[in-house]
């Protein structure tokens, strides 16, 4: 029998998990990152799996030799699968419920999932929207995420299983790069560096929580970290300190010492006005606080981003 002492991270390629991958082989930990499509770990200690995960039988191999999951994999974004829930179905759902099928076999294996919470707290009042706030998603990428959140429960009460499951606000930071619908930050930097302006839907009033992501890995570690809890836990992860778009490109700007140019067009329905979070939970579960301001997380930011681009 394999010994299951690795940590898997399903969608190792992307922002996240890239990060998450080479902070847990730094430690010590034998890490088996997964991805759709081929990827540099970056680090020792680091083992790659590429391709789709989509069937119970794609998951039990590497089940078997791991002592927990870390679920970040993710397809899409509100605009994506917007008019298209079939999408978000094949695309993230689906594979999320074939991963659950396979825990099955190994209810012992405690599980972190990485949902949203951008796209699930519509609060426009000024109240800090904590985990026990009504959740109301615009858009089918917010509620598939609130349907995989319910799956995941169903399965911690039906094999007395572990899960964590973090909402993060708006994640950025350095290896963020630009590609569309994904990030507003590295979209503002890439136009920023071209010349050219930034489309942006609303007014620019929109108030958005933006989470470091050195801030964000370090509580993702505490969780696996800490004794696994039965049952399903949700924790949110943020700033604690809205900010409107227009503060944002104002920072971005100050950050860059280059005019941002932008247009505007109407505001769309899969998005809230405003997002206010409160992580108080996770500070009072596994003492984390993030300590990245925006200006700092922003300067790290673009220094890393103008490097690359260049």
């Amino acid at each position: 029998m394999p010994m299951r002492d690795r940590i898997l991270i399903l969608g190792a390629g992307g922002f996240v998990g890239r990060h998450l991958a080479r902070a847990l082989a730094q430690r010590g930990e034998r890490v088996i990152a997964a991805g759709r499509s081929a990827f540099d770990p970056a680090a020792a200690g680091i083992e790659t799996q590429v391709g789709e995960l989509r069937a119970p039988q794609d998951f039990l191999p590497l089940l078997a030799r791991s002592r927990a999951v870390v679920h970040l994999a993710s397809a899409s974004t509100p605009g994506s699968t917007a008019a298209q829930p079939l999408l978000e179905l094949e695309q993230n759902l689906r594979p999320t419920l074939a991963l659950l099928q396979a825990l099955q076999e190994h209810p012992a294996t405690p599980l972190l999932y990485v949902s949203s919470g951008g796209t699930l707290y519509g609060a426009q009042d000024d109240r800090r929207a904590d985990e026990s706030a009504p959740v109301s998603p615009r858009s089918y990428h917010g509620a598939g995420k609130i349907a995989a959140e319910s799956f995941i429960a169903a399965w911690c009460s039906q094999f007395r299983a572990a899960a964590t499951i973090l909402r993060p606000s708006n994640l950025y930071g350095p290896g963020q790069t630009e590609r569309a619908g994904f990030g507003v930050i590295p979209t503002a930097f890439g136009k920023i560096l071209r010349g050219e302006a930034l489309h942006v839907w609303g007014d620019g009033s929109a108030m958005r929580d933006y989470l470091y992501i050195d801030d964000f890995i370090r509580l993702c570690i505490a969780v696996l970290d800490a004794e696994p809890s039965r049952g399903s836990r949700v924790v949110n992860a943020c700033s604690g300190a809205s900010v409107s778009l227009e503060a944002l490109f104002a920072e971005i700007e100050r950050v860059t010492g280059r005019r941002l140019q932008r247009t505007y067009d109407a505001s769309r329905a899969v998005d809230a006005p405003r997002v206010n979070m409160d992580a108080s939970l996770a500070r009072e579960i596994y003492g984390w606080m993030p300590d990245t301001s925006l200006h700092e997380g922003l300067r790290r930011t673009w220094e890393w981003f103008g490097t690359t681009r260049h």
